[in-house]
């Protein structure tokens, strides 16, 4: 890291400590003077529950970074730090996997998922050896083994360094932590086959009990040390020792420690670690065998050459000799400058930090929002239409609602509420197809009723366990419900729709509540547009939609999204909001999918609108409910439903992940109030845009509309159609008529 602190700012973000006195989150910051290296620490009250740590953590890291000018290169040692810091834009991401921690005892469920997450979003992939390099290598098309390398100077120390302790006794000696990948009771079997050695153990002991470690005279756990100090504490060796424990954890491990053993001037004696006898097994020095009296009697040959005439050396020097973190500084910086100047040339991304500095840009088109019908046209303007396009969204990710994310479980979570894919258009599946892989998945829905769990929409299956009846037919189902509805001379409302349909009992059971919690009014005030949208079924199908296309994209909807949007003539800006980015990006046309009276400075006043809140919760069991969605219908519960997101996205954990959805009045705008009134206010607005000749209004939001969201990638098609078909004609040559007499004419 200090070498790349010479070329710019190194930001090194650790682990949070947990404080048991600290009141609020806090940050603890520190530039080393030598190297240039910046350490931001957290600093958490003890007891922060998990669910909230992510958060914490992803808003003090905006604020530090908030004072800092970018651009930024994210650089990964674990994945698990990737759920706070995504969202941070960067030129190069860089995965540098040093261990396969998922073999560790004890990793989180969730770090497999995240590390699929991460190497999807990865730019350049360093692995710590060629074991780790060849787990790797067919994960991503940039992998790059960068075995371990040595400071030989700096252990050199070691062969001109005085034993402070030299009593005579042959000492052996490893540093480094002690946990799960030490052979513990190899050092035993050691320590008591040769008494007469000392053994001396350097390093803190992480993850297993001190009250594991074996206990004998000659066998020393002295704690850690300095990097400084690791020259004079090898310096008092006879033999450098790495007893490994053969293991999961150590399968794929390359040690550093192996050269910088030989560079002060040690021989190694180690238990066969694959890395090892690839590099080292065919020198003198190392002595590799397996534990038991193959390693004790190694340890006997290691002794003897150590005390033999040197000649050893010349053999272990020559390999040290090709080999510098200098040499894997510049391998690395090379393939981090190809990566950066690849990702300007192919996608540049304007970043949220510095977009105001890139004010000489000028765009064909700006499309304000990137969720669905922001994405849609980008893509359609410059794929197709061969525009520069511009995409702005004050909000820092992709994807709009539909964003969805890897929480601490590993689960993929929608962070605002399930967005369920289904179309019966073949034009809109195929176009999407385009950008994603799709998992097929059809969406069951149960509704918590009178202590029961039935299906909904409502079918036979539901009317025969709430009635306790054994209707068999869609006759006899049809015959029931006709006996309950209730005739309405005129369908006007919500309410209407349902009581003709059903009759009223089942309308306060499922519907009556549900809506009132939804959308703050009764049924009886909302357009009958609202519950014509929930079918009654007499048949036992139940399936949420019947849609002939109903899937959804493989590795989430923030992946298609991105896809979609990964074009050379797209740039898309991000934590920003469009009314700063307007002037300071010039552009022809302006695609806008907010809503339109906040474009119109809510001149009229502000169109009403639904708003949603989110408790997602992470669950230490395996499923909390049978299907992805169970909506609650009763006021008595102020939640109208629960979202389990595996049964969503098909995924294997021992933990699960759910979310509560509360609806509410004010926040961001969700869902269009359909109201008489509502619609009226609309269309004054409307009237506004139909006169902006370098404006399209696109999306939910825009057109005030109750659409899902096939509907919106349609409306964003037929728009661009329209627009190209526009610019075909504006572009046509118009045709010249002569008029003259003919020649017959006098």
């Amino acid at each position: 890291m200090s070498r790349f602190a010479a070329h710019s700012q190194v930001l090194f973000w650790e682990e949070p400590n947990h404080v048991a006195e600290l009141k609020a989150p806090d940050l603890h910051v520190e530039t080393c003077a030598q190297t240039g290296v910046t350490v931001v620490t957290p600093q958490l009250p003890a007891g922060l529950p998990r669910e909230q740590e992510c958060e914490v953590l992803k808003q003090l890291l905006d604020l530090y970074l908030a004072g800092e000018p970018g651009p930024f290169i994210r650089w990964y040692y674990t994945p698990m730090m990737l759920p706070f810091s995504e969202h941070v834009m960067a030129d190069c991401i860089i995965y540098d996997c040093m261990d396969e921690l998922a073999n560790f005892k004890g990793a989180p469920p969730e770090l497999l998922p995240l590390e699929q997450r991460l190497l999807s979003q990865a730019d350049l992939v360093f692995t710590g050896g060629y074991s780790l390099y060849e787990a790797k290598r067919d994960k991503h098309p940039a992998v790059y083994p960068f075995p371990s390398s040595v400071d030989a100077q700096h252990f050199a120390k070691a062969r001109l360094a005085r034993p402070a302790n030299d009593d005579g006794r042959p000492r052996l000696g490893f540093y480094g932590v002690v946990d799960e990948r030490m052979d513990v009771e190899l050092l035993a079997a050691l320590a008591d086959a040769r008494p007469e050695w000392v053994l001396e153990i350097i390093g803190p002991v992480v993850k297993i009990s001190e009250d594991d470690l074996p206990r004998r005279d000659n066998l020393r756990f002295l704690g850690g040390r300095s990097y400084e100090d690791l020259p004079a504490c090898v310096s008092a060796w006879d033999v450098a020792l790495m007893p490994f424990a053969i293991n999961d954890a150590t399968r794929f491990i390359s040690p550093t420690k192996t050269p910088e053993y030989l560079a002060a001037g040690k021989p190694v004696v180690s238990t066969p670690i694959a890395d090892v006898i690839r590099h080292y097994g065919d020198i003198e020095a190392v002595k590799i065998a397996p534990r038991g009296e193959g390693f004790i009697a190694a340890c006997d040959e290691a002794l003897a050459l150590a005390r033999g005439n040197g000649q050893w050396l010349k053999e272990a020097d020559q390999l040290l000799a090709g080999m510098s973190w200098d040499k894997s500084f510049q391998q690395m910086d090379r393939l981090i400058k190809d990566a950066l100047s690849r990702s300007v040339h192919a996608h540049p991304i304007v970043s949220p930090t510095s977009w105001s500095s890139s004010r000489s840009h000028h765009y064909d088109v700006m499309v304000v929002g990137a969720g669905f019908a922001g994405a849609v046209m980008a893509e359609r303007l410059a794929a197709d239409g061969g525009k520069k396009v511009l995409v702005v969204d004050r909000r820092p990710h992709v994807g709009g609602n539909a964003f969805d994310e890897y929480d601490a479980n590993g689960v993929l979570i929608h962070r605002y509420g399930p967005h369920i894919f289904h179309t019966n258009s073949e034009e809109i599946f195929s176009y999407l197809s385009r950008f994603t892989k799709w998992r097929p998945y059809e969406h069951r829905v149960l509704a918590a009723v009178d202590d029961m769990l039935v299906p909904m929409p409502i079918n036979r299956t539901t009317l025969n366990m709430l009635y306790g009846l054994d209707l068999k037919t869609e006759e006899d189902a049809a015959a029931f419900l006709a006996a309950q509805a209730e005739p309405v001379s005129v369908v006007r409302t919500s309410e209407d729709v349902v009581i003709s349909a059903v009759g009223r009992e089942l309308y306060e059971k499922f519907f009556q509540g549900y809506t009132r919690k939804q959308w703050g009014l009764d049924p009886s005030e909302l357009d009958k547009a609202v519950t014509s949208r929930v079918p009654t079924r007499t048949n036992t199908d139940d399936r949420y939609f019947t849609d002939k296309f109903q899937a959804m994209p493989l590795e989430g909807y923030t992946r298609m999204f991105e896809r979609m949007l990964d074009h050379p003539n797209i740039d898309v800006l991000l934590g920003v909001d469009y009314c700063e980015a307007r002037d300071a990006y010039p552009h022809d046309h302006l695609v806008f999918t907010g809503p339109i009276d906040e474009y119109f400075g809510y001149r009229f006043g502000k169109l009403p609108y639904r708003s949603l809140q989110f408790e997602h919760a992470q669950l230490d069991q395996e499923q909390f409910q049978p299907v992805a969605v169970v909506n609650y219908p009763s006021p008595a519960t102020e939640y109208t439903r629960i979202t389990e997101y595996k049964h969503l996205t098909g995924q294997q954990s021992p933990r699960t992940s759910i979310t509560y959805e509360y609806p509410a009045a004010e926040g961001d705008p969700y869902y269009p109030i359909p109201r008489p009134e509502n619609q009226a206010l609309f269309k004054r607005y409307e009237a506004l845009a139909m006169v902006q000749p370098d404006v399209s209004f696109v999306g939910r939001l825009a057109t005030y509309r109750y659409y899902n969201m096939d509907q919106v990638v349609g409306q964003a098609l037929a728009t661009y159609r329209k627009m190209a078909q526009r610019h075909v004609r504006e572009q046509a040559v118009p045709a010249v008529i002569e008029l003259r007499p003919s020649s017959g004419a006098a």
